[in-house]
């Protein structure tokens, strides 16, 4: 194992309903030497219950069950320090006003560069 940046966080979650888009995203960061695990869904993510010591999360916004801006809301208050980046095919202003006040980090539109 290669060591890590201080401050690299020691897993990147990424939680889509689209298995295309996770494996997509699952692939490059596995080959850019970071940890990842992906969840199909925010419930199941949520289950799962992994560590958020360390973690990055990258979430969808609309998801059955739990969507994205709602998982980030529910993270920052486990964690307030776990970073969260939204992505969407979805985007518009009201969206991604409300994901930055639920506390994410970023907020992205799909499709998106490397």
């Amino acid at each position: 194992a290669q060591p890590r940046a201080a401050g690299a966080p020691n897993s990147v979650y990424v939680i889509d309903d689209d298995e295309s888009v996770r494996h997509s995203l699952e692939f490059l960061l596995d080959v850019a030497g970071i940890r990842v695990r992906s969840f199909p869904s925010g419930d199941t993510f949520l289950k799962s219950a992994p560590s958020l010591a360390g973690a990055c999360v990258v979430t969808d916004v609309r998801m059955p069950g739990v969507g994205g801006v709602e998982l980030t809301q529910r993270l920052k208050q486990m964690d307030g320090a776990v970073p969260v980046i939204v992505v969407t095919g979805h985007a518009d202003v009201p969206l991604a006003i409300a994901a930055m006040k639920a506390g994410a980090e970023d907020f992205i539109e799909k499709p998106y560069d490397e």
